[in-house]
Formats: structure tokens, sequence, C-alpha cells
């Protein structure tokens, strides 16, 4: 609601649904509240050297260095994830010299700082020019879909501007998520078929309730949100040990059991 014009400007100007670029910035960073604290530089300096995909950060370190000498941002603010992703729509560098955007016509093209403004333009811009459809939606649950990401799951139909969400990250679950997400932000409501249990055989309530028993019995997973993520696995593995279990991490229905 607080950044509603803006967005709705931005669809005006690059066609783009103003709740799928709100989502985006929602699945990237939090709407901005995890942006990364990561210098940049380094973590691409570092993982060039790391070698397993060398030529892919050498890009991302020479492009960083040019942001810093266009000057669109000072090295020491040139902040992100641990693998470079920078700003409210963790642009690589790549991405950013091809598409960002200075929208607020300051001369920079500022995508880390607390005004999304820049940001967000940026995210439209890369999605209008990788092909976005002015006026048709990423798709829809549907019954009859032929993209079903799990077996025994929701089954979705899709359109053109789906394969364009996935130009920004190339998986059928992050642009669903995407999808999902701004039809919420549109008021919508959830999903109708519920999604099988995961690998491990647990469904999402299984996962939370997981979590909400660690973390009674002193082992804070940091929230119970059905996501199984480090530190769900920290403290896992500190229960198995204390337990005398083989220390894993994994989550389980034994595990699950053993906690009730």
């Amino acid at each position: 609601a607080r950044h509603r014009g803006t967005l709705s400007a931005l669809q005006d100007r690059y066609g783009v649904d103003a709740k799928i670029i709100c989502a985006i910035w929602g699945l990237e960073s939090f709407y901005g509240e995890r942006r990364g604290a990561v210098p940049v530089i380094s973590a691409t300096s570092t993982l060039a050297f790391d070698g397993r995909r060398g030529r892919f950060f050498e890009q991302q370190l020479i492009a960083a260095l040019r942001i810093v000498q266009n000057g669109d941002i000072p090295a020491s603010r040139m902040t992100g994830s641990w693998a470079g992703a920078m700003g409210h729509t963790q642009f690589i560098p790549t991405s950013f010299l091809q598409f960002a955007v200075d929208y607020t016509g300051d001369g920079r093209r500022d995508i880390w700082s607390d005004d999304p403004t820049d940001a967000l333009a940026s995210a439209a811009a890369y999605l209008q020019r990788n092909g976005w459809q002015r006026g048709v939606t990423w798709g829809a649950e549907s019954p009859n879909g032929s993209l079903q990401p799990q077996p025994g799951g929701p089954r979705f139909a899709t359109t053109e501007n789906f394969r364009v969400i996935k130009r920004y990250n190339n998986s059928d679950a992050y642009a669903i998520g995407v999808g999902h997400l701004s039809d919420r932000i549109g008021g919508a409501g959830p999903l109708r078929s519920a999604f099988p249990p995961d690998a491990n055989g647990l469904t999402k309530a299984d996962r939370i309730t997981l979590q909400q028993r660690l973390t009674a019995r002193g082992f804070d997973t940091q929230g119970a949100d059905g996501v199984i993520g480090s530190n769900t696995e920290t403290a896992i593995r500190a229960y198995q040990a204390t337990r005398g279990l083989a220390v894993t991490g994994t989550p389980s229905q034994a595990l699950l059991q053993s906690l009730r």
C-alpha cells in the first residue's frame, strides 16, 4: 500500500503487472528487509578464485568493478548475498549492467538504498526486455494444466509470461511462487489443491509441528514456517546428539514422533 503509486507508475511505463513486481520484491528480499550485507567485490573475487564456477564469477567480479567505475555505488556500499546478488531485487552484477535503470533521475542506478524505486523499476525493465506481454496473466491453478511441479500436487496452466518470470530465476517453483504471491497480493485465496508430503514424508503442517516442538524442547529453530533451512537443520542435529541418534540434521516422521 505504501508503494502503490510507484508500482502503478511502473506498470504503466513497462507494462508489467504491479503485483508481479511486488511479488518479486517479496521473494527476493522480504520487501527489502534482507538485501544482504556481504561486500560484493569480496564475494565475487572469492568465488572466482574458488573455481567451481570460476568463469561465471569472474564475469560477475568484472561487472561489479564496472558498476563502481560507472559511479552507481561506492565499493563500500556495494553489498549483497554471499553469491553477489544485490539490493532489493537481488540483481547479479551482469544483470545490473544490462537491465538496471535510474528511474528516480538522480544519475545513479541505486538498487541498494532504503528507497526501493530504482530496484523495482529495474525488475520491471528486466521483465519487459525479456518479453513480458502487457495485460497477460502469469497463469493459474488448473486441474487440466500440463505443469505439475510435484506428483499428486496442484497443476497449473501457464502463459508466456510464466516463462519470462523464469528468465529472472530459471525455476518452475520460483515462477509459481511469484505468480501465486502476486495473486494473493491482489486478494485471491490460497491454492485449492494441497501439496503432498515432501521427500522426507512430511507435510507442511508436519514440518511446522516439528519446528514448534524442537523449539519447545530448547532447540530453537528461529521460527516455525514449515521451511527446513539451516536453523532447523542445526536444531535437529543438536536434538539428535542429545538423544544419541545419528546426527544427520534431516527431518523425518520418526524424528517428529520422538518429539511427541
